[in-house]
């Protein structure tokens, strides 16, 4: 377990380019653990390309990344991050399967971690109650709203209780309300999981409020 001291993630010269754009440019950063860190700024100022390095789902091209106290680099630390490190990519249910239901896709994420059946079913019924989601639990992923699906997408990412859990803008093109209702579910299970740290990508300024830590970005640097 990572000590509240030590950062969650470290960043040194981090440079990253998309063709001949460059979406990250020598950054340099250190995002302390066990807070809920907002990454701000409009689109395409490389907020996702470094939650997507932070997560291990994109390729280090050149800098040192780490995070969880091992170097991404590594594929050994890599893998055994995987337990430990939960990303919602950005994009309304963009780690679902649409023809499955409710359930089986937290079931399925439950199946992936290697949970057994005991453990999934109480799992599982905490989530789809805590996020309201339990009356839909046999309706198809496919057939939810905006903001049901980003609940259902929360409840696969955590179903395995990660250390590090990484939202990319996951309020996007949700409505006010079920805004307001993510960002409160969140609280409630930062409340419950305070040593668990939590790093947001967003464009709303009202939601960087809320946050315990932020950094500003515009054209793949860091403002502040």
């Amino acid at each position: 377990m990572t000590e509240a001291r030590s950062p969650v993630a470290r960043l040194s010269a981090v440079t990253l380019h998309h063709g001949k754009t460059v979406a990250l440019e020598q950054l340099d950063l250190l995002v302390p653990a066990g807070r809920m860190v907002g990454f701000i700024g409009p689109d395409g100022v490389g907020k996702s390309s470094l939650l997507s390095l932070l997560s291990g789902t994109r390729k280090i091209q050149s800098g040192s990344v780490e995070v969880l106290g091992g170097d991404m680099a590594d594929r050994r630390h890599r893998d055994a991050l995987c337990p430990r490190i939960a990303y919602m990519p950005q994009g309304l249910g963009k780690n679902l399967y649409a023809t499955l239901s409710v359930f089986e896709n937290v079931d399925f994420f439950g199946r992936l971690f290697g949970q057994d059946a005991d453990e999934r079913a109480w799992r599982i019924r905490e989530l789809l109650t805590g996020t309201g989601l339990a009356p839909f639990a046999e309706r198809p992923a496919g057939k939810l709203s905006g903001g049901m699906k980003q609940k259902l997408g929360l409840c696969c990412a955590l179903i395995h209780d990660p250390e590090l859990l990484i939202l990319d803008e996951p309020t996007t093109g949700v409505d006010p309300l079920s805004r307001r209702q993510f960002w409160e579910l969140i609280g409630h299970l930062r409340a419950r999981r305070p040593a668990m740290s939590v790093l947001v990508a967003t464009a709303y300024m009202d939601e960087a409020e809320g946050f315990d830590w932020l950094v500003a970005m515009d054209a793949g640097s860091i403002l502040a």
